[in-house]
């Protein structure tokens, strides 16, 4: 009997180790290869368009800087000529001319006065 007891204790071993193979579990991705090479290309390119927004308005912002700048400087020199044509103004009238010419030396003569109009 103790045959029989071992070629039974033999069939249980091959019978066990038939089914302990494991099963080959395939593990199915989320996202194909060919997707997840999109999906970086779009991240991609979203990026990139992100950074080239971001640069323009920078540019945007230092032009536009710069044109009040130039405005500023326009105000300043356009008061600067006013100024000066008020000075030219005070500076031409005729009393201070004839008090000028008096210091020099000269006499009004009304026999060479020409009148000249614009």
């Amino acid at each position: 009997m103790s045959n029989l007891a071992r070629k039974y204790q033999e069939q249980q071993q091959v019978s066990e180790s038939i089914q302990a193979k494991p099963k080959v579990i395939v593990k199915k991705s989320w996202l194909t290869p060919g997707e997840k090479v999109l999906g970086i290309a779009f991240a991609g390119m979203v990026c990139f368009g992100a950074i080239h927004m971001i640069s323009n308005q920078a540019q945007i912002w230092q032009v536009n800087k710069a044109i009040q700048e130039s405005e500023s400087t326009i105000e300043m020199q356009k008061k600067a000529n006013n100024d000066l044509k008020v000075q030219v103004s005070e500076l031409s009238t005729y009393e201070r001319i004839y008090e000028k010419a008096k210091e020099m030396g000269l006499v009004l003569n009304e026999n060479n006065v020409k009148v000249v109009q614009k």
